[in-house]
């Protein structure tokens, strides 16, 4: 063997054994290599089934793929958007940096106190990955994440966006809910009516007939309107159900209980051909400074509503915008041609 061929083999085993070492031997702390395991945080979408996320307040929360949607805590629907910002957090983080050593302590400690965990199964329960989400560096371009097991923590970010990736995992409880009220077909609509407690004479019903919809007063005492009802008006209204979101769920407002034994303003009810129904009550809620009179309670003409409490037949209790809600505030004189 000449002499050069020797020389290339010593280089080739020394170049192999230095990175090795360099693989192994990290940050010098936790034998993980910085080019290994202890960077990879990302989780391919389609491999993910259910996400556990506990907080250090105590806070469980977990998040179980169910078909084309999501369950929060294997009960309620979760909140599309929420669950979007989460897994595009979780498809695509990335290590943006490794801290200087000086800045490890302090941001272990963090992780320790105030960090987030994420633990993420496949569809067979398995455990694919599990790390801590802590703050962000002063800059706030970054946020700190560690896996469990490694002892180096990484500034980590989302490429092409810039902030703490904290918030994308912070919710809890009822903010992690979707707060669609209503999400029916408008082609499986049977039947909805709306009665107005006060205004007896502008309550109605809409029914399916065939291809075609019927409207009819909802009291008997009111008097039928003899003339032609508007298919596209009517068809119109019904569009609306297919999609109505709350502003906020209020199921834990302490005045739940006295304000759902008031007379509502309005009580709506929808029925489609599979059988569900879904009733909802709204209660006005007034500006401050509206003409409310403080010792009567009495309302003044034309004072203005901003904004309606909704207590649902499904169980939550709601708070809706008067803006999104007037669309189903139809008078039954108004479905006429």
């Amino acid at each position: 063997m000449n002499r050069t061929l020797v020389l290339l083999i010593v280089f080739v085993l020394l170049g192999g054994g230095a990175l090795i070492f360099y693989m192994n031997s990290g940050s010098g702390k936790s034998g993980v290599s910085t080019l290994g395991e202890d960077r990879e945080f990302a989780v391919a979408e389609e491999e993910i089934h259910k996400i556990f996320i506990a907080q250090r307040t105590g806070e469980r929360t977990t998040l179980t793929r169910n078909g084309d949607s999501w369950l929060y805590n294997g009960q309620y629907k979760a909140k599309p958007n929420a669950i979007e910002n989460l897994l595009d957090a979780i498809t695509r983080v990335r290590v943006r940096y490794k801290p200087a050593d000086a800045a490890v302590e302090n941001m272990i400690r963090s992780l320790a106190t105030e960090g987030i965990k994420v633990e993420i199964y496949d569809r067979s329960d398995n455990l694919l990955k599990a790390y801590y989400v802590g703050g962000a560096p002063p800059d706030e371009r970054g946020t700190y994440m560690i896996l469990e097991g490694a002892e180096q923590p990484y500034v980590a970010e989302i490429p092409s966006w810039e902030g703490n990736l904290r918030f994308r995992y912070n919710l809890v409880g009822k903010h992690w809910r979707d707060e669609t009220i209503f999400d029916f077909d408008m082609e499986n609509i049977e039947k909805v009516s709306v009665e107005y407690p006060k205004q007896r004479n502008k309550s109605f019903r809409i029914e399916k007939e065939g291809e075609r919809y019927a409207v009819n007063p909802f009291f008997e005492t009111t008097t039928a309107i003899e003339k032609e009802v508007n298919q596209g008006t009517v068809e119109g209204y019904l569009v609306g159900f297919e999609r109505f979101i709350a502003e906020g769920i209020e199921s834990d407002n302490p005045g739940r209980d006295s304000i759902s034994q008031l007379i509502p303003f309005s009580k709506i009810t929808v029925e489609d051909n599979k059988g569900n129904v879904k009733s909802l009550s709204l209660f006005p809620i007034y500006p401050y400074d509206s003409g409310v009179d403080p010792k009567t309670g009495e309302v003044k003409e034309g004072t203005p509503i901003e904004r309606y409490f909704a207590d649902c037949s499904c169980g939550d209790f709601y708070l809706v915008q008067n803006r999104n809600t007037k669309k189903f505030l139809m008078s039954y004189d108004g479905f006429f041609k």
